[in-house]
């Protein structure tokens, strides 16, 4: 089971009273669900692997209220044991705790975020604050956390071994953040603060996907499409005749500021249309606006912070994560920005003089560099640069293609892996593929689900998610999913992916192997149980495979001739690496700054709806951060990362770049793409999940502290030094994360 922590979390909920019928310790003939109900029992499907084609909404509500009832009642019984407390009587009484709910919840909230539909999100407002009373039921347990304590004190002399200590740490620790310690009166206050925030939480993420479905913009005349290609006109149509709106032309959002169609759009009021129609979403009032719960939001952040002990929301956050603390993730953004955007500037500078040669060309008067032509002139200065553009590329990167003879290849290369496609298991969506994952030896490793479109019933980004996460105590295998959001194309025509989408591809599978190659006892440390700010990092080093040049060979080649991508364009895309990357990482620390300013405030500091942009201008400002072409990556209303788990977190992505960065280069310098170097990846890292600390895991891989060199290098904002070069730096995302 899921610490309760961590499953509010992942529910982002909070804390009320729990509903009489949770409380109660007899479940009752009438509490238990009908037997056919899914989620009483394990999947009898391969790796337990859900029986989608039998699981209904109807099926979720009653395995929510009877597994919490359930669950209370396990942990009723663990916390007035009679007898004194024993790692087996306690802990792994826990860990072995609320099978049902997290069947139930597991399925549920992956499938919100995939494929979500008016009964789930009722589902998942009505039960908001419901989840979050549960977790504070367990978290609060004055009995149970008395027990946990009495392990803890007495950890190193109980002959455990060194994972179990560590288990025995992380549930105390979280007990302890969770308001373990607080007086009666103060943990009452703390379950009002974690109901509101969950309630708060559910609205904001609903208003996001209903206003970047209600903010798609609307084409009458075809002729504005100029620059698109035949397949995405094709598509717009489409959606538009899906939508009630038969000869027009919808172009759907995406959840970040920027939108793919302004790279190519030649109509610059049609791209500025797209642009501002992106930026104000949750901001332009109606029922919509996020702007009211931002505020409330992060005021109870604050003010529950302080109940903790903590200054702010930030030192709160940030003391379970490798960064430790505020000051320390200031320290390294503040280094950061300053080379960030010179070389914004200095790209803006090229595309200002490319606009101001093509207007005189045409004879016509120039104009000002704004938000909305920098993608589309970014890619004519490519063009001049290097002689490419993204058109040329597509026909290369035909999806299934790119995911089996590269993304597949480059983990049988590294780690021996062999994947099989298989029809024969149920699907949440008929636009996802399964395969089962093979170890060198023939044996199982794991399942694997692709869910590539994307579709108004999903969120925006991409990620990845478990349905059954791997554990030697449980015999659990995992099963593991990816989920991107490339436009689908009409009936009959390839996928083509840009080169970001390739990359978030490579990324995502990342991840997949981080919670596939999981080898630890227990369910607390399984796959990605790992602080926020290291989690994206082993995801971060499988994007290097995309554009190695034996991967990027077996996989870049024509859909129709089947022809290899020509070395010349090959060269021209690995030249090109750290092109516009002055933008990228704006965009981006913009974003993490963002974040950072608006968790380092106490609840006096937060401004009322009203001051919510006002607040955001003058934070961009005071970190120098507000070079106008390059807006934030995510703007606070529509900020999702910070609203869930990444509240105060956003800067991870970076943080772990640098881990990442040091770790490309330790790979070149120990050979690239070898047997041997997946496999010391894999023992020394992939597979430790959460077991042991984070930077631990680290050095037992890499050999030496993270150094911020090859971060630097990489993002180009350092010259790059001879192959033989000490560690260095490096950071950011991908731009489609």
């Amino acid at each position: 089971m899921k610490h309760p922590l961590a499953l509010a979390l992942a529910m982002a909920v909070a804390v009320v009273a729990i509903p009489a019928h949770a409380q109660s310790a007899d479940t009752g003939a009438a509490m238990t669900p009908q037997s056919s109900n899914p989620f009483m029992s394990e999947s009898p499907l391969p790796l337990h692997y859900p029986q989608f084609d039998k699981i209904k909404d109807s099926d979720f509500a009653p395995a929510f209220d009877y597994g919490m009832a359930q669950h209370l009642k396990e942990i009723e019984a663990i916390a007035n044991n009679p007898e004194a407390p024993t790692f087996d009587n306690t802990i792994i009484a826990m860990e072995r705790s609320g099978q049902v709910l997290d069947r139930a919840t597991t399925v549920f909230f992956n499938l919100v975020g995939t494929d979500t539909n008016d009964a789930r999100n009722k589902l998942r407002s009505d039960y908001a604050t419901r989840f979050a009373a549960h977790g504070d039921a367990i978290n609060l347990n004055g009995k149970l956390f008395e027990r946990i304590d009495t392990l803890y004190a007495k950890r190193d002399d109980m002959g455990l071994d060194a994972e179990a200590i560590r288990l025995i740490e992380r549930y105390h620790t979280g007990f302890v953040r969770s308001g373990a310690k607080l007086d009666d009166a103060d943990k009452a206050k703390l379950k009002a603060m974690n109901a509101e925030l969950a309630e708060l939480g559910t609205k904001f993420s609903d208003n996001v996907l209903k206003d970047v479905n209600a903010s798609a913009v609307v084409v009458d005349d075809v002729a504005e499409l100029d620059g698109l290609t035949d397949a995405q006109i094709a598509t717009a149509a489409r959606i538009a005749k899906e939508r009630g709106k038969d000869g027009k032309y919808v172009i759907t959002l995406l959840n970040t500021t920027g939108q793919p169609p302004e790279s190519q759009l030649t109509n610059r009021a049609l791209r500025q249309r797209i642009h501002e129609a992106s930026i104000a979403r949750g901001s332009h009032g109606g029922e919509y606006d996020n702007r009211e719960i931002i505020s409330r939001v992060m005021k109870l952040r604050a003010e529950r912070a302080k109940l903790l002990g903590y200054p702010n929301h930030a030192a709160y956050s940030l003391e379970d994560q490798t960064a430790k603390t505020p000051e320390a993730v200031n320290a390294m953004l503040g280094q950061l920005a300053p080379a960030a955007v010179a070389n914004a500037r200095r790209e803006g500078a090229d595309l200002q003089a490319m606009i101001d040669r093509e207007q005189a060309a045409k004879g016509e008067p120039s104009f000002k560099l704004e938000p909305w032509d920098w993608a589309f002139y970014t890619e004519k200065v490519r063009a001049e640069k290097y002689n490419f553009d993204e058109s040329q590329l597509k026909p290369y990167f035909e999806m299934k293609n790119v995911l089996e003879n590269g993304v597949f290849f480059a983990a049988h290369k590294l780690y021996g892996l062999d994947f099989k496609e298989r029809t024969d298991l149920p699907k949440y969506h008929p636009d996802t593929w399964t395969y089962d994952v093979f170890n060198e030896d023939g044996t199982q490793l794991a399942i694997f689900i692709f869910d590539p479109y994307a579709r108004d019933s999903k969120r925006g980004g991409a990620w990845m998610n478990s349905y059954v996460s791997q554990s030697d105590l449980t015999g659990d295998k995992p099963v593991v999913a990816n989920h991107l959001n490339i436009p689908k194309p009409r009936e009959g025509d390839p996928t083509l992916m840009t080169w970001d989408e390739v990359t978030t591809a490579f990324h995502e599978f990342g991840h997949a192997l981080h919670g596939m190659f999981s080898d630890v006892k227990y369910p607390y440390f399984s796959g990605t149980s790992v602080p926020r700010d290291f989690v994206e990092y082993p995801s971060q080093v499988n994007e290097m495979w995309a554009d190695w040049p034996e991967i990027l060979a077996n996989y870049a080649k024509h859909y129709q001739t089947g022809e290899a991508m020509p070395q010349a364009l090959l060269d021209k895309v690995l030249a090109s690496s750290k092109f516009n990357q002055g933008f990228a990482t704006t965009e981006y620390l913009g974003a993490a700054m963002l974040d950072q300013r608006w968790h380092q405030v106490t609840a006096a500091q937060v401004p009322a709806a009203s001051g919510v942009m006002k607040f955001e201008a003058d934070a961009l400002a005071a970190d120098g951060i507000d070079y106008k072409p390059v807006p934030p990556r995510y703007r606070t209303p529509y900020f999702s990362h910070i609203m869930g788990g990444y509240s105060a977190g956003y800067y991870a992505y970076i943080w772990s770049e640098v881990l990442d960065a040091n770790s490309v280069q330790w790979f070149k310098q120990h050979g690239g793409l070898t047997r041997a170097n997946g496999d010391h990846f894999r023992d020394t890292l992939l597979s430790q999940g959460g077991s042991q600390d984070a930077m631990k895991i680290f050095r037992d891989f890499a050999g030496h502290d993270p150094q911020i060199e090859p971060l630097l290098i990489k993002r180009g904002l350092k010259p790059e030094a001879d192959d033989g070069a000490a560690p260095g730096t490096e950071a950011e995302p991908p731009a489609t994360r």
